[in-house]
């Protein structure tokens, strides 16, 4: 396939994509990802500039999910999403590596890939889901990305303890992610609230994250790390402004658009693009009984905590965290390029990574979805948040 052709399959592909996730009702990030694979399958490879901005698509979803999170629920529910996101993260991870070691006789370095790889839950895909069904706002929703980030905070120490050497540069990464977001965390206010760079259809505010972003996955390429981690981290310590400030919040709503346009259809694109059809096919038993592991050990690990502590959303939150994307892609990737697992391995890995990308996601928005209402979260009198039984599971017809 002709290089100058593939930026206009791509925006086709980005645009209808949309067109039949408004007629199917469903997440457009399923969608994406299976035009993605199906694109790959004929032919499509994804080119340089189509993985930088879809590695740059990852890092604002991630930056974004971080600023939906309600500090203050997560400083009072800690314990609970805690739990939920520990155990979504251990027990894929024990049962995966148990399984490929001694069952599919991998070596032990590949098996703790595969354990990592799919212990993950997508952040960048519970969070597009959330916003477009309008769950980002909710208890279930809040509680859902919290617990979403201490999963993927397990992947990435398990990542850089196991596999990770670290260097200079490594530290220097993280360094700068320390002073990047110390910095934005003091001065971003002052920024949006210039006078000089209100209402201004140039957009500084949002070039302004852009350029926190971009610098944190230079330094993360220079320190062989990835962004994701400090993208969250900014996100959140941003949230307080987007929530009590409503130039901040609009800024926000500005940098959606911007993202959702463009740049993270093609972080999803070019997940389902990884995916070798033909190797996955030949081995087509084991990446039944991966897939089938990783979402059972989900399930162990998710639901019935889930049950008692969201009990209006728990099989939603249990099917939504059983998702992966972003950091098995990478841990998978990382596997490959390191030698640690082969070309076979790592195709089964991100097959069942994009396949819990969007079966899960597909059952949970067809049949789990909540039911949401403005009053989900109420702050009374003594500004606790309280939950109302104003969530209850219905099938969607």
């Amino acid at each position: 396939m002709k290089a100058d052709v593939v930026p206009l399959i791509v925006a086709a592909l980005v645009f209808f994509s949309s067109l039949v996730s408004l007629k199917l009702g469903l997440s457009v990030a399923i969608i994406e990802i299976l035009f993605g694979a199906a694109a790959a399958h004929f032919g499509l490879k994804a080119e340089d500039w189509m993985i930088y901005v879809a590695n740059f698509g990852g890092i604002i979803l991630t930056f974004l999910a971080g600023t939906e999170i309600d500090a203050r629920l997560l400083r009072e529910k800690f314990k609970e999403t805690f739990l939920i996101g520990f155990l979504s993260f251990l027990l894929p991870f024990i049962v995966v590596f148990l399984f490929t070691y001694y069952i599919a006789h991998w070596s032990n370095r590949a098996s703790l890939i595969a354990g990592t790889a799919l212990s993950t839950t997508s952040l960048a895909v519970v969070y597009s889901v959330l916003v477009e069904t309008g769950l980002s706002k909710t208890h279930v929703g809040k509680m859902l990305m919290a617990a979403t980030f201490i999963t993927d905070i397990g992947t990435a120490l398990v990542l850089s303890v196991l596999f990770v050497k670290p260097t200079i540069y490594t530290l220097v990464f993280v360094l700068a992610s320390v002073a990047i977001i110390f910095f934005a965390d003091r001065f971003s206010r002052r920024i949006f609230r210039h006078p000089l760079l209100k209402n201004k259809v140039i957009e500084p505010e949002i070039k302004y994250k852009f350029l926190l972003l971009i610098a944190f996955m230079s330094f993360a390429n220079l320190g062989e790390g990835h962004a994701i981690l400090p993208a969250f981290v900014l996100g959140l310590l941003m949230s307080k402004q987007f929530h009590d400030a409503s130039e901040s919040a609009v800024i926000r709503n500005r940098l959606k658009t911007v993202a959702y346009a463009f740049i993270t259809p093609v972080f999803f694109i070019v997940g389902g693009a990884r995916v070798s059809l033909s190797m996955i096919t030949a081995s087509m038993g084991l990446f039944a009984v991966l897939f089938g592991l990783k979402i059972l050990s989900k399930f162990g690990g998710v639901y019935f905590l889930a049950k008692k502590f969201i009990p209006h959303g728990s099989m939603y939150t249990t099917l939504l965290m059983s998702t992966g994307l972003t950091f098995g892609t990478i841990a998978s990737l990382f596997g490959l390029n390191s030698g640690l697992i082969d070309r076979a391995q790592y195709s089964v890995l991100v097959g069942v990574v994009i396949a819990s990308a969007v079966v899960p996601t597909f059952i949970a928005q067809k049949w789990f979805l909540p039911v949401h209402s403005e009053d989900i979260i109420e702050t009374n009198r003594e500004g606790r948040l309280d939950e109302t039984p104003a969530v209850v599971p219905q099938a969607l017809s």
